[in-house]
């Protein structure tokens, strides 16, 4: 199945649910990034990829989705992963990138993660 791409928002999170696969095959991964570049140029900051209908990802997918966290935390936001599955998980355990980028099962605790600390920590 061909990439799709669904955006929501949640608060200051823009929650993009990905069905399908990001490969280079059919052009999918270009689909994904132009997507993640078309956000972030209009200064989305923080981001959460929901990756449980992802069925396939290649290191073209990886790549992009690295690439974009690194351009995100350079301008002071953030990615996360949501409900990495299968073989996804398995390429995100290979490339390490589950160390780098923090991973929930959960939507809200994945959303509660982006708050600033000091909302937790009031003397």
């Amino acid at each position: 199945m061909a990439l799709q791409i669904s955006i929501r928002e949640s608060g200051e999170v823009t929650i993009l649910d990905l069905h399908g696969r990001a490969t280079i095959n059919d052009g999918e991964s270009e689909l994904l990034k132009s997507r993640l570049q078309e956000l972030i140029a209009k200064g989305v900051g923080k981001l959460l990829l929901n990756l449980a209908d992802l069925s396939q990802v290649d290191s073209s997918g990886l790549s992009i989705i690295a690439k974009t966290c690194a351009s995100l935390r350079d301008q002071g936001g953030d990615l996360r992963f949501l409900r990495p599955r299968g073989a996804v998980l398995q390429a995100l355990k290979v490339l390490r990138l589950l160390e780098v980028i923090p991973t929930f099962e959960d939507e809200n605790q994945a959303l509660a993660s982006f708050l600033p600390l000091s909302n937790f920590a009031k003397p």
